[in-house]
């Protein structure tokens, strides 16, 4: 088994108003075959394609066709997919930062979501100076409503991010923003969760409150079905306790 593939395309710098294009045919990976449209020849960069490189070669009209096709249609229908695409492609969703921590010995993550574009730069700073050691970036994710988020985890002491100035930077084309890491910046799993306390709480006192009731009615009905009448006060012990027999 092999896998075939054919790639082509065409690129247009609005800016310069450059245009290249590109057609090429690769087996299981590798290159065999591309078209080279300034030398307007095919070329392979291997010897096994030599011979499928001459018979292309001798096709001047296909050639042709390739030539103009990604230097002028495809540039064309490109500047028209821009243009329709506009309002998608150009806007844009500020990231949103923040600094989080399993536990005490784990890894800081400064964690980046919800940006629009894809392309941001994330960088872990330690005393004003870009710090690499012991940082490891992760992949970037796509979110469910089109926008993203990345990871970049940072390891390092709770002494050392203490004694010194670590920070979070993100650029993004909507804005930069920098996150300092410090006790009360960061969210750790550590931490109390104080309203789900008082929920727990409230909930607990309601659910007493709810068998209390339940305890009372079924008494009161206990009491209608045997017919129970409460002794009246005496003076007297025995007096009482004959009474309360006879009342039974």
């Amino acid at each position: 088994m092999h896998t075939h593939q054919l790639v082509y395309g065409c690129e247009w710098n609005d800016e310069t108003g450059k245009t290249n294009g590109f057609r090429k045919f690769a087996i299981d990976g590798e290159v065999f075959l591309y078209l080279d449209l300034k030398r307007m020849e095919w070329i392979s960069p291997m010897q096994q394609g030599f011979n499928i490189q001459q018979k292309c070669n001798n096709k001047t009209i296909s050639l042709a066709y390739w030539k103009d096709y990604l230097e002028n249609e495809c540039i064309e229908n490109l500047k028209k997919f821009l243009q329709l695409g506009e309002s998608s492609l150009e806007k844009t969703v500020s990231p949103q930062v923040s600094l989080l921590q399993r536990n005490a010995s784990s890894p800081v993550l400064c964690h980046v979501t919800d940006f629009y574009p894809s392309n941001v730069t994330i960088t872990w700073m330690k005393n004003g100076q870009e710090h690499y050691k012991d940082v490891k970036a992760g992949k970037l994710l796509p979110n469910e409503d089109g926008t993203f988020q990345k990871t970049v985890a940072l390891k390092a002491e709770p002494d050392e991010w203490r004694r010194n100035e670590f920070s979070c930077v993100v650029e993004h084309q909507s804005r930069t923003i920098r996150k300092t890491l410090t006790e009360k910046e960061i969210r750790t799993n550590d931490e109390p969760s104080a309203p789900v306390g008082v929920t727990v709480a409230v909930v607990s006192v309601g659910i007493l409150l709810l068998i209390t009731a339940v305890i009372g009615y079924l008494l009161y009905q206990k009491k209608r079905k045997t017919g129970f009448v409460p002794a009246k006060s005496s003076d007297s012990g025995s007096d009482s306790s004959s009474q309360t027999a006879a009342q039974a």
